[in-house]
């Protein structure tokens, strides 16, 4: 080994036994230091074994209760045991005792009170005991209590034996709900065209979302859902443009019925209507609807399944051209023979002939014989609100929104002829020129040729169908 070898051992021995001395030397100086802090010179008191007692007495807390007590012996004495138990003796209070209340064993009332002694807060310390008081003067002697003679015993006359009584057959539940659905349906029914109260759930279902007019779109339900937890989501989306959206439920009772409170469903699906009289259903409207009812549908927890925008268009498309080229009105007119008719003689005619006066100034001939409020056709008197006479009345029908059972056509001009006898006037048409029978009669002809073209489409006039989209 060379001697730079040697060096470079000797140092690191050297550095070696320089940290282990330094560490034996820290552990020494911190196991004093702890000795230090642990050790006591004081007495302890558990450890004293007899000699070297305190010289005082310790003195023991004692409770302040407002009368003499006396000095309480260091060491109580033992009871005296003689026959029996003896009665056991308080050995540290002495109290005094203090007069009791009388009751009276008739009335029930408190006939001699006196109010409790109040203890004082108990003083604690290692201060000894105040000196006893002086003895107390004699002891109060409770007043004396009397006792009532006992009333003689009555014969107790044994209780009727129980018979049982057989419990009230409970009401059915289902009978409110029954009644509480049924009311929401009616409702339902009153908000569409063409519905009825009363009618079966199942119909009103298919009146609400119809395959023909509607794009049908499923909501997949992750669990059956309640009504009323569903339908505030739904009502925000009840139209996108100016087409309708409705919604129906699959029940627990097997067949698709409108969602109402209290209802419970497994399945839903809803319905936009695909034209209108004005407009179909657009890429636009159809985009928007879709979006929104994804967002409907995470509320709810549903999923929905859209159908391919080419096919919906193509049918929505299809659907309004017939709506177009069925969109008829007719009309018929009564002019004046001689001067204009005062508005206020003229209304109460109208009145007299059956029609009902509307707000904006048109006058509505009811199906009085029919279901409902409809209408069978109108008539305006071609002037302002404000117009004093008028020399021009129309009746007008909307053909499609009336069924031909009701045979509209036929009343409108029986109607009309009996308002030219009261009323001085001639039927004519929009050219001014006057309808004789024949010519109406023609007219009449068309009008059933154009229901019977609705019958086949499957768009009978005057139903729920026609009636959404044309009304």
């Amino acid at each position: 080994m060379t001697d730079l070898q040697m060096s470079l051992i000797a140092a690191g021995g050297v550095f070696v036994v320089g940290v282990v001395t330094y560490n034996k030397w820290q552990e020494y100086k911190a196991r004093k230091s702890v000795e230090r802090a642990f050790a006591s010179d004081h007495d302890d008191v558990l450890m004293r074994t007899g000699e070297g007692a305190p010289a005082a007495e310790r003195s023991e807390p004692m409770f302040d209760l407002g009368v003499p007590s006396a000095t309480l012996p260091a060491t109580p004495p033992a009871a005296p045991v003689s026959g029996g138990a003896a009665p056991v003796k308080d050995t540290e209070f002495t109290y005094t005792r203090v007069n009791e209340p009388t009751l009276d064993a008739d009335a029930f009332t408190v006939a001699d009170t006196k109010p409790e002694p109040q203890l004082d807060a108990p003083v604690l310390g290692d201060t000894p005991a105040p000196a006893p008081a002086a003895a107390p003067a004699a002891e109060e002697t409770p007043a004396p209590v009397t006792t009532p003679a006992p009333a003689p015993a009555t014969p107790v006359t044994p209780p009727a034996p129980v018979v049982p009584v057989a419990p009230a057959a409970p009401v059915a539940p289902t009978s409110y709900r029954a009644a509480g659905s049924t009311a929401a349906q009616d409702a339902v029914a009153a908000s569409l065209p063409g519905t009825r109260p009363g009618m079966p759930p199942a119909e009103l279902a298919e009146c609400l979302v119809d395959p023909l007019i509607d794009c049908m779109i499923p909501l997949a339900l992750e669990a059956p859902v309640r009504g009323d937890k569903i339908l505030p989501t739904l009502h925000g989306l009840r139209r996108v443009g100016n087409k309708p959206i409705h919604y129906i439920g699959f029940a627990v009772s097997g067949e698709w019925k409108p969602i109402v409170h209290g209802g419970v469903y497994t399945k839903l699906q809803a319905g936009v209507q695909m034209a209108t009289r004005t407009t179909a259903l657009n890429e636009l409207e159809y985009s928007e609807l879709v979006t929104r009812l994804r967002a409907v549908g995470d509320d709810i927890g549903a999923e929905p399944h859209v159908p391919d925008m080419i096919e919906v268009m193509s049918e929505a498309r299809t659907l309004h051209r017939f709506v177009a080229g069925h969109d008829a009105q007719l009309s018929v007119n009564l002019a004046a023979n001689g001067a204009p008719w005062a508005m206020s003689t003229l209304i109460g005619a109208l009145e007299n002939a059956g029609f009902d006066v509307r707000p904006d100034g048109r006058f509505a001939m009811p199906d009085r014989d029919g279901a409902g409020n409809s209408v069978l056709f109108t008539l305006s008197t071609n002037v302002t609100l404000g117009a004093d006479t008028t020399s021009r009345l129309t009746l007008l029908l909307d053909v499609p929104c009336v069924s031909p059972a009701r045979d509209p056509f036929g009343r409108m001009v029986d109607t009309a002829r009996a308002l030219t006898q009261r009323l001085d006037a001639t039927i004519v048409d929009d050219g001014n020129q006057p309808l004789e029978a024949e010519a109406l009669d023609e007219i009449k002809g068309q009008v059933v040729e154009f229901y019977a073209e609705m019958d086949a489409a499957d768009i009978a006039a005057g139903s729920t169908r026609a009636l959404r989209l044309f009304c």
